[in-house]
């Protein structure tokens, strides 16, 4: 057994994205230093703060990483979990910079972490455990506009970012682009509508765009197009529950969904909406009336099916589960859902993985749009959406004087429509995750090289390298 490995086979996370990384680097012909530059933690802040809750003061373990600087501000997410641990920052500080770097955001990649249990805290507790965790951030410079943006992620969510914001304003009053010290706000704090479901949609997007390449589907045995597809997500969370909805409305088939307490099955398919609306009656996915309770969670992971979306944990997919798994397609939502041995396992089964670093960069790619709103002031679409509208209307007048016909009250609605916020923000997410995908598979064909991980992985890196000797850093 190796080191990095544990009792039960698993990997180091961050061990996982170092072989990953090494695997890429054999295509690069450049100074072993710089490639151990960039795949090295520039700042790992570890911090310990206490917080009167109750009638106890409990001293609470936290941390800030950042990864890389070869772009500033860094950029990641702050998660609240008991299992938050430096290991787990630091893989996924180093995961966002490749993110970033394969989706041209410019950003380094950071990441956060508190290490105690949202459930069993009230808000008000939360709420002091926030402020305080920001203010120690402040303290040592490891927040700001254009130094480390946070963003929400496990047991986070638009709540926390408030209250990052106001401590970091209160803190540093007069600054005026202090909104963007932070993303993933309400939309009424600067926020960015199309937010909360972008990781779950850039998920749908890059999924989509592989099912629509003949050569890729024809290799697997499938047709083009997401229309019919069967289709098995783990995990209904945020992410999780996105993607399910956007795979349905797509006309894709959701045969079955896992959570922790276990998993439920329709081989004709199930109505996602019924679905969370039922959690969130029960607590619980199963028992859903229409479906089959599947006991073992990971068993659902082995069901026949055409994609497997894992959503939830890192891990979940391991040497002695990967011979097991059916699924032609495996897209990555989750961080690091494929251990490295599964990895090489179900290559040499065919199965297409569209890897993490690639798939749900759709987060970081609109707290991008986010960042650039708060600096720049002003909304998406106020500026340019009622002259469309103008134009959009002249252009509809032409058109009805030379055909000598009018245009229904229905069809003009949504001619003259101007792009609001949402759908620019949309736009610009599909158009990323297109040219993402593009970006990986044709570096991955002409390189000949046998997966899209190492492929996504030498792209992020091959970006890093030319950002670094662009700034002079490296002769």
């Amino acid at each position: 057994m190796s080191k990095n490995q544990n009792k039960t086979g698993s990997y180091s996370f961050f061990n996982c994205i170092e072989k990953n990384f090494d695997k890429a680097a054999r295509f690069i012909s450049i100074e072993k230093g710089l490639l151990e530059q960039i795949k090295a933690c520039n700042s790992v802040y570890r911090m310990h703060f206490p917080v009167k809750i109750g009638k106890e003061i409990k001293v609470i373990e936290a941390y800030r990483v950042q990864h890389s600087h070869h772009k500033l501000p860094c950029k990641g997410g702050l998660r609240y979990s008991m299992k938050v641990n430096q290991d787990e920052i630091m893989t996924l500080a180093a995961l966002m910079t490749y993110k970033c770097a394969i989706v041209d955001v410019p950003f380094g990649g950071a990441k956060g972490g508190i290490k105690i249990d949202p459930q069993t805290i009230s808000s008000e507790n939360i709420e002091k455990i926030t402020r305080r965790y920001t203010s120690e951030l402040i303290k040592k410079n490891f927040i700001g506009p254009g130094i480390d943006v946070p963003a929400p992620d496990y047991g986070t969510g638009e709540r926390e970012m408030s209250w990052i914001f106001d401590t970091f304003l209160s803190l540093r009053s007069g600054d005026v682009d202090a909104l963007a010290c932070v993303t993933g706000k309400p939309v009424s704090q600067g926020g960015v509508r199309g937010r909360k479901e972008a990781t779950g949609l850039g998920v749908f997007y890059g999924i989509r765009e592989l099912c629509h390449v003949k050569e890729d589907m024809y290799s697997i045995g499938l047709d083009v197009g997401l229309v019919g597809k069967k289709i098995i997500i783990q995990g209904l969370g945020n992410v999780g529950y996105h993607a399910a909805s956007f795979f349905h409305e797509s006309g894709a088939i959701i045969i079955a969904l896992a959570e922790r307490e276990g998993a439920i099955y329709n081989e004709k398919g199930l109505n996602v909406s019924k679905v969370f609306l039922h959690l969130k009656n029960y607590g619980s996915i199963l028992n859903f009336p229409e479906a089959k309770n599947i006991e073992n969670t990971e068993k659902a992971l082995e069901l026949e099916c055409d994609i497997l979306i894992p959503a939830a944990l890192e891990n979940v997919i391991h040497k002695n589960n990967a011979n097991c798994i059916k699924a032609k397609i495996i897209g990555e939502a989750a961080n690091g859902p494929i251990t490295p041995e599964a990895d090489e396992i179900l290559d040499k089964k065919g199965v297409i993985i569209v890897p993490d670093i690639y798939l749900n960069a759709g987060g970081v790619t609109v707290s991008y749009f986010e960042w650039l709103k708060n600096l720049s002031h002003v909304r998406y679409g106020r500026m340019e959406k009622k002259f469309r509208e103008n134009v959009n209307a002249e252009f509809l007048k032409v058109i009805e004087t030379v055909c000598k016909k009018k245009i229904s009250i229905e069809e003009k609605k949504m001619i003259l429509r101007g792009p609001r916020e949402i759908d620019l923000v949309r736009s610009g997410l599909e158009d990323t995750m297109i040219n993402g995908f593009h970006k990986i598979r044709d570096l991955k064909k002409s390189l000949k090289i046998e997966n899209m991980r190492t492929a996504a992985f030498l792209l992020s890196i091959n970006k890093i390298i030319d950002s670094y000797e662009k700034l002079g850093i490296f002769p």
